[in-house]
């Protein structure tokens, strides 16, 4: 398969604000009880990889308060603006391909960032060396093949169609480099990177409301890439785009699978 450069979702992109606030609905919850449950409190450094929405940096902003800092990095911080101001610093970062922004984090989070990333070791190892000793690593992603689905009850025509653009789309991320089966390997990964007391879990949403806007946003924005490759037709695109906004489908997200540990 030819490698493709770019990340195919441009946060510049009119439907980028749909799939923030989608992926805040459905993914929220699980973030921040995970965070909580590490113990994000006042006066903690923490850095957010791959910010892109402002809900985990402003949620993690009211925990740390006015004696902590949040630094919310990204290749493209247009939509992080909103956020900065303290305790939150905003910085173009791009975390695969320069070192740490910083060191001594009590906490580094990244969600749905690494799968994207071409060199998601570095990556990885520069999230790992910015955390102090003791330091928390909570790292959440995306794997579409573990469940590749977005219709997972296919029981008709619809769904069939949905699926198939599903596909498209899954074909499109991996030319652009994007590890479709990345989320079942960070158990291991963190262990490897020398990280203690490790654990994750995995949530799959299926037929919520987000759903239903995730996918819509998520097919509009990359309408022009599925056509120009072949992998649908306009008249394909307007077809599901009515089948979505019928509410007939149950419609699903790939899992996202939460991993954790501390630096030793």
């Amino acid at each position: 398969m030819t490698r493709t450069d770019g990340y195919l979702l441009d946060n510049r992109q009119s439907e980028a604000a749909e799939r923030f606030t989608a992926f805040a609905d459905l993914f929220d919850p699980t973030t921040f009880r995970h965070l909580a449950a590490l113990g994000v409190g006042p006066g903690w450094r923490c850095w957010e990889v791959g910010a892109g929405g402002t809900s985990v940096v402003s949620w993690l902003a009211k925990k740390v308060g006015p004696t902590g800092k949040v630094l919310a990095t990204d290749i493209d911080t247009t939509r992080l603006a909103a956020a900065a101001r303290p305790p939150v610093e905003v910085r173009v970062h791009d975390v695969g391909a320069q070192e740490p922004p910083a060191e001594g984090f009590d906490l580094v989070h990244a969600r749905l960032v690494l799968v994207h990333v071409p060199d998601r070791e570095r990556a990885l190892a520069s999230m790992v060396r910015a955390l102090r000793p003791g330091g928390r690593l909570l790292v959440e992603d995306a794997d579409p093949a573990l469940q590749p689905l977005v219709c997972p009850d296919e029981s008709g025509p619809e769904q069939q169609l949905a699926n198939r653009l599903r596909h498209g789309f899954r074909t499109l991320l991996a030319q652009r480099g994007a590890d479709l089966s990345y989320g079942r390997r960070l158990p291991r990964l963190l262990r490897e990177a020398g990280l203690l007391r490790v654990e994750a879990d995995a949530y799959f949403p299926l037929a919520s409301p987000a759903c239903v806007a995730l996918e819509s946003a998520t097919i509009r924005q990359i309408r022009a890439q599925l056509v120009t490759a072949g992998l649908a037709t306009d008249e394909e695109i307007d077809r599901h785009l009515a089948n979505i906004a019928s509410g007939s489908m149950d419609l699903a997200t790939a899992p996202m699978i939460s991993a954790w540990g501390r630096k030793g």
